[in-house]
């Protein structure tokens, strides 16, 4: 390959001339020379999109850049998860290959399908992707694609020994409570309370599922129809109780009716998707599970999620933004402080 071609071109995370080889030595018929371009980054996994001479495309992902922690970010348990799941009902690209030679792109990546679709996000891009028909079909299919994950055969997955089947409520209160009194940047009891109440009333599991750890809408593509045609970010993926994963999507999802929801997207908040109760009721319609107890998985969700922004907002306050004035930052402290209340609040239903 030429090294003027602009299609050798690198971009941040990809060494295209050494990565482009092992996509023509490893993935049958890919075809080169490629292009690259960024999908996604951040502090997740990064995404890129590699475009062949022939015009088919995949998707790389990567560890986000500078990471640390490679147990953070395992391209090599996501990529299993998702070939395991090729094996089962559940909507996953297919997947072509892991490399984990740090000689080709300095980091481990694998590579799956392209897949056509929509990823909504806000009430613009709902609104130009589909109908109001489409969009009650995409709440009925994103409920009906978590209950195809939560049934998932492990066995024949391939999965079962994809992490501990037992105590996962009581695992994540200790994990996110460690992370909380590390990183916490001044008191606040109401967190401590929260724990202290959902330690004391955790439900019993019962048989560990696949448990996704971030389902929500924008997680997801749904087509022109509304039907969910790939689930996304298996980064945390597990085995626990499904319905924290249920739990999760109620604080993510603001239907229309639904009391707001600060963390998330105003995608849903338009005609035609349906409101929380209603996933609810879908949800225990198909998968035959009692949610009955959904408050208490709400409740941890919320909770959960101060913890997680706490921890964001300490790395704020220490410089990973640059040098801030605390001014600046008082809305992702008064961010866990609403989580804290609203998991609270929800509590005091049970």
């Amino acid at each position: 390959m030429d090294d003027q071609d602009p299609a050798a071109a690198d971009i941040p995370g990809i060494r295209a001339r050494s990565v482009s080889a092992w996509f023509e030595a490893n993935v049958p018929g890919a075809v080169g020379p490629f292009t690259f371009d960024t999908i996604a980054g951040g502090h997740s996994n990064l995404t890129v999109r590699v475009t062949g001479a022939d015009g088919r495309r995949f998707v790389l992902r990567r560890p986000p850049l500078g990471h640390v922690l490679a147990s953070a970010h395992d391209m090599s348990r996501e990529h299993r998860i998702i070939a395991g799941l090729q094996r089962s009902d559940v909507p996953v690209p297919t997947v072509h290959g892991l490399c984990d030679d740090l000689d080709v792109n300095g980091a481990p990546f694998y590579v799956m399908d392209f897949v056509d679709g929509h990823v909504l996000r806000d009430a613009q891009s709902a609104a130009d992707a589909l109908t109001p028909d489409a969009r009650a079909r995409a709440s009925r299919s994103l409920v009906d694609t978590m209950a195809r994950i939560h049934a998932v055969d492990l066995e024949t997955a391939g999965l079962s020994d994809l992490g501990r089947h037992d105590g996962y409520i009581a695992r994540q209160l200790k994990r996110w409570y460690g992370q909380w009194q590390q990183q916490q940047t001044r008191p606040l009891p109401a967190v401590d309370r929260v724990h202290d109440e959902l330690a004391a009333r955790i439900p019993d599991q019962g048989p560990a599922t696949i448990v996704h750890g971030d389902y929500r809408l924008d997680n997801c593509m749904v087509d022109d129809h509304g039907d969910v045609v790939a689930v996304l970010d298996w980064e945390i993926c597990t085995l626990g109780d499904p319905l924290a994963d249920l739990g999760l999507l109620h604080v993510y999802w603001t239907g229309p009716g639904d009391e707001p929801s600060a963390w998330t997207g105003s995608a849903t908040s338009i005609d035609g998707f349906w409101d929380r109760s209603r996933l609810a009721e879908r949800y225990a319609e198909v998968s035959g599970r009692d949610v009955s107890g959904l408050d208490f998985y709400v409740a941890f969700a919320f909770w959960k999620l101060a913890c997680i922004l706490e921890g964001v907002y300490a790395r704020y306050l220490g410089g990973a933004l640059g040098q801030r004035d605390a001014s600046e930052l008082a809305p992702f402290a008064a961010q866990v402080e609403a989580a804290a209340e609203r998991a609270e609040r929800t509590l005091e239903t049970l």
